[in-house]
């Protein structure tokens, strides 16, 4: 016989309620903000009861560092997996993400918590750090003399278009793609633009990738 758990009403609900829980914390987290999201509206929204929350997850900051955990753990894969660009353009590709996407959770997150070692800054931290990584190793794929720094600073760019789109509710990442081809073809030495073999403009634009 399936096991079962009831929502705060009383009704029966089938398996997934860890499922729902989840679903409900992208949603308000995201609308509303993490602090602002209470545990009652949240398992309102989920339509399970407190109790059932706290068995799949003993605290709201469990719940939090497991929302973040849910979001690209392969580190944008539509990007730095793709094998039909160029490294460079892989790395240009990192600034193609759609107009109506949100703040990055990671970001929101940290700001809002305030609190550098509550579980889910610590995964935001390591996030971050996996993204400049992955920009460092394609800009050492690329040829670029110093592959860190320009990880770095494309992180950097990436994460300031990010909030700016979000303060001024507007575009920002356009102009910081404008940006990142100025520092990456400084950085990337003329003979290394691009891959042996390949010959295909340098200055073509990446397709968008899918996430």
């Amino acid at each position: 016989m399936p096991e079962v758990e009831k929502g705060p009403l009383g009704r029966r609900r089938g398996r997934g309620a860890r499922e729902r829980i989840l679903g409900a914390s992208q949603q308000l987290f995201r609308d509303q903000g993490i602090n602002r999201t209470g545990m009652d509206q949240l398992c309102a929204v989920a339509e399970v009861s407190k109790r059932t929350a706290y068995q799949h997850f003993t605290s709201k900051d469990e719940l939090v560092a497991e929302y973040l955990r849910r979001f690209d753990p392969e580190v944008l894969p539509g990007v730095f997996d793709r094998t039909d660009l160029t490294p460079r353009e892989r790395l240009l590709a990192a600034f193609e993400l759609p107009p109506s996407t949100p703040l990055c959770p990671y970001l929101a997150a940290a700001v809002e918590l305030h609190d550098p070692q509550h579980p889910a800054s610590e995964y935001a931290r390591d996030y971050k750090t996996a993204i400049a990584a992955r920009l460092t190793a394609t800009a050492r794929e690329a040829g670029a003399t110093d592959p860190e720094q320009l990880g770095e600073q494309l992180a950097l760019l990436i994460d300031g278009a990010s909030v700016r789109t979000r303060v001024l509710d507007r575009d920002s990442f356009p102009t910081a793609a404008a940006i990142a081809a100025i520092i990456i073809d400084n950085a990337i030495p003329a003979s290394s633009a691009q891959q042996p073999g390949d010959d295909r403009e340098t200055t073509a634009g990446p397709a968008r990738p899918t996430r």
